[in-house]
């Protein structure tokens, strides 16, 4: 019911959003601006979707995230900033004045434009954030899911912005590259197609931030969004107030403000991308401990080079087929580290259980085909540089004796090979199975996964 509510409501925008701005732009104009505003719509989703290899979202959230910018977000910041231009008109503005209007129009475009934009975009952020909060894992994915719903939004916005440019040019006959359109689109398709992403983006990182946070820490989870959405409302205002600065004012704010803050933006979402892989490598550790995985498999799947390697070594030799299972193999690892990294903080729900069986299984059904692509792309990573060697030779091992528990002695003692308590990995046993044939490749290594010997006994429970 609530997905139908939703599709209903995005649906009702898109058809009342497409008949106001054909009001204001005509057919052709609607279709002129359509037909550009499309064009830097893919370069910039493919960003986001490179950005989000590591643990990709699925696409029916990245869908919702492009129409609710597109269509919803859309209609309230029309309806919003028409009510309040023309409040501005009768409140601060002189009507009678000849530039009353166009105070009114840079008060707008200034203050109220970036509040209320910024904050429909932002809900959508809000909606995945509660609602699809086993997808929500930190600053990687507030950034895309904010870019993407921006970037639907900027492409409704063009249609508007390109279509009235267009009729412009009709009314006055212009053409070629000096005409409005020409001008229109060199500054909001080719200067500034990140300028929307850019400002929710920031939105993005507070939602990210806020998913990362311990389940302890409900202030930094409240507080943190709110932050994160003023900053972006800021951005928004200075960026839109530069236009009336003239040419000059509108260069320096681009190069001095724009342009450092995307470079930053860049370099902490690239930053939490690799974070993240981090992460993969040091929460699969204790399954390859407990017999799930493989040696090589942690420090493969903590690479983007050698997922990569993994699937085109199963597409070559085994098919298409291979190659998706590598993939879906490579997709359940991940969000199998993820997942226990937000069990670690708290936060990884009541169901943490019921899902990390759900992982294992999947991985457990994929591992005949993707273990041996893993190990072989493990290769490709350079060698760990060896421990130095000590200075000084270190003295004997000192090892209590009874009753704190000798070398092997029985009693529950803390020594080594002592049978005390275990802080390792305690979750679900892998099941045993006999000894299933691997696939071949041109070239085996040396150390090519075989099935662990597993415990005979049942499965655990974490």
């Amino acid at each position: 019911m609530r997905a139908t509510a939703l599709i209903g409501l995005l649906s009702l925008s898109g058809l009342v959003i497409l008949a106001l701005v054909r009001e204001q732009t005509g057919t052709k104009g609607f279709l002129v601006g359509l037909g550009l505003a499309v064009l830097p719509v893919p370069l910039i989703i493919s960003v986001f979707r490179w950005l989000d290899r590591v643990d990709p979202k699925p696409w029916r959230n990245l869908v919702f995230a492009f129409a609710w910018g597109a269509c919803a977000a859309t209609l309230v910041a029309l309806i919003a900033n028409g009510f309040a231009t023309e409040w501005l008109m009768t409140t601060v503005a002189d009507r009678s004045s000849p530039g009353g209007q166009a105070d009114a129009d840079t008060w707008g475009a200034t203050f109220v434009a970036p509040f209320v934009e910024e904050s429909a975009k932002a809900a959508a952020v809000l909606l995945l954030f509660v609602f699809r909060r086993r997808d929500f894992n930190g600053i990687v994915d507030g950034v895309v899911v904010a870019g993407i719903t921006a970037t639907g939004f900027a492409f409704t916005e063009n249609i508007l912005y390109l279509g009235s440019a267009f009729v412009s040019d009709q009314e006055f006959g212009y053409s070629g590259i000096r005409s409005t359109t020409a001008a229109t689109f060199f500054i909001r398709g080719v200067m500034s197609p990140f300028a929307h992403p850019l400002f929710t983006a920031m939105t993005g990182v507070g939602f990210g931030l806020a998913a990362a946070a311990a389940h302890h820490q409900r202030t930094r989870r409240v507080l943190l969004p709110i932050a994160a959405l003023m900053a972006a409302m800021v951005l928004h205002g200075l960026w839109n107030g530069s236009s009336t600065l003239g040419g000059y004012g509108f260069i320096i704010v681009y190069a001095a403000f724009m342009v450092p803050v995307f470079g930053l933006l860049t370099w902490l979402t690239l930053w939490s991308r690799n974070n993240e892989l981090r992460t993969v490598r040091d929460q699969l550790t204790a399954y390859q401990a407990a017999g799930w995985l493989t040696p090589p498999e942690p420090l493969a799947l903590s690479s983007m080079r050698t997922r990569g390697i993994a699937r085109d070594l199963a597409r070559r030799t085994q098919g298409p087929a291979a190659a998706r299972t590598v993939g879906e193999y490579i997709a359940s690892a991940t969000s199998l580290a993820l997942l226990r990294r937000r069990a670690y903080r708290g936060t990884a729900g009541p169901d943490f259980t019921t899902r990390e069986r759900e992982l294992l299984d999947a991985l457990w059904e994929r591992r005949a085909t993707a273990q041996p692509a893993l190990a072989h792309a493990a290769l490709s990573l350079p060698l760990p540089k060896p421990p130095p060697p000590p200075q000084a030779p270190l003295p004997p091992p000192y090892w209590p004796t009874q009753p704190h528990g000798g070398y092997g002695s029985p009693g529950p003692g803390y020594g080594y090979g002592s049978p005390g308590p275990s802080y390792g990995y305690s979750g679900p046993q892998p099941p045993h199975t006999q000894q299933t044939a691997q696939p071949t490749y041109a070239f085996q290594p040396s150390y090519a996964p075989q099935p662990p010997q597993l415990p005979t006994g049942p499965r655990g429970q974490l």
